[in-house]
């Protein structure tokens, strides 16, 4: 078993991302995880994360914070306590609103 706290997991910065977005890589296959992975995202207002795509699917929670989540050809709004499904190939990233940071899971 592995319990990490939040605040004891250093943050790092997200390839490709504009600045003002930090990763915590919170349970990883360093951790003995041979599927999946938990990260916290942090995004400052006006930031996003890179539009870009992967072969697997996304399952996404927000935490806090309001913005938008971008495919191809839409946008639409988030809230805390929403998920957020993005299917295997499904080109994608998430905005933060110009006033307030958003923080998700996925």
């Amino acid at each position: 078993m592995v319990i990490k706290s939040y605040k004891q997991v250093s943050p790092t910065s997200y390839p490709g991302a504009s600045e003002g977005v930090q990763i915590r890589e919170m349970i990883t296959t360093e951790d003995g995880a041979p599927n999946f992975a938990m990260r916290v995202f942090d995004v400052q207002p006006g930031a996003s994360t890179p539009f870009h795509t992967h072969a697997w699917e996304h399952e996404v929670y927000i935490i806090s914070g309001t913005g938008r989540v971008r495919t191809e050809g839409k946008e639409t709004p988030f809230k805390p306590g929403d998920s957020v499904y993005i299917a295997p190939h499904e080109q994608h990233c998430f905005v933060a609103d110009a006033t307030t940071p958003i923080q998700m899971l996925c």
